[in-house]
């Protein structure tokens, strides 16, 4: 009798104080500003280093990779739309960089797993 009253007991608190789990919420609004941000830090990176007079094909190179390292981990990168993201960049580097010749072809390697 008093093991039940006890496991009536504990079962009770474990119900009473458990936290409720609540699934993630992806607004768009939330990965629009996760896609700016991964525009922002690959134009930043680009244009630093084409500043320091490495060549076109390295400053790509260099930006593609500190961006991957940087944001391989999130969550929110299988919600990406790449396309939109590669739009976002080439018109970053025009109005930042003033780099008008860049092609969203050199963008293929930017992904994330």
């Amino acid at each position: 009798m008093v093991k039940r009253v006890f496991t009536i007991f504990t079962l009770f608190l474990l119900l009473l104080v458990s936290n409720p789990v609540y699934s993630l919420d992806t607004s768009s609004r939330t990965i629009e500003k996760y896609t700016k941000k991964i525009s922002n830090k690959f134009t930043r990176t680009y244009c630093n280093t084409s500043k320091f007079g490495i060549s076109y094909e390295g400053a790509l190179a260099f930006a593609i990779g500190e961006t991957n390292k940087e944001f391989k981990n999130n969550k929110l990168n299988k919600l990406i739309d790449y396309s939109l993201l590669k739009n976002s960049i080439v018109n970053d580097l025009e109005n930042n960089c003033q780099v008008f010749d860049f092609a969203i072809s050199n963008l293929e390697n930017l992904k994330f797993n």
